[in-house]
């Protein structure tokens, strides 16, 4: 997979610093991969759940969410937005659910 772009997750562990490994192994992992469907994202990351058209990971011990745009067809993941979990609980950012097709 072609992740779109290592820029925005570095850009959030400025901010949360604790966030930089955790976000840096999905990364890894997420570009070494070749996904057709959620199932195969499950096979890596079980608690991943789609939201729209979105996918929302949970990082770092579930103390972040990261939510991308997969295109399993060409290939690529965009990264909508990276949040804290209690951001995401008190649903901060909603722009990301437009953008998500929600």
């Amino acid at each position: 997979m072609h992740v779109i772009s290592f820029r925005t997750l570095r850009g959030f562990a400025i901010k949360h610093a604790d966030s930089l490994a955790p976000l840096k192994s999905w990364h890894k992992i997420a570009s070494k991969s070749t996904w057709f469907g959620l199932t195969d994202v499950r096979s890596v990351y079980p608690h991943a759940d789609t939201v729209g058209r979105c996918t929302v990971f949970n990082v770092g011990g579930n103390g972040f969410r990261l939510v991308v745009q997969i295109e399993f067809k060409s290939q690529v993941i965009y990264i909508k937005k990276v949040m804290t979990h209690a951001e995401y609980s008190r649903n901060a950012g909603k722009s990301w659910k437009k953008s998500c097709g929600c």
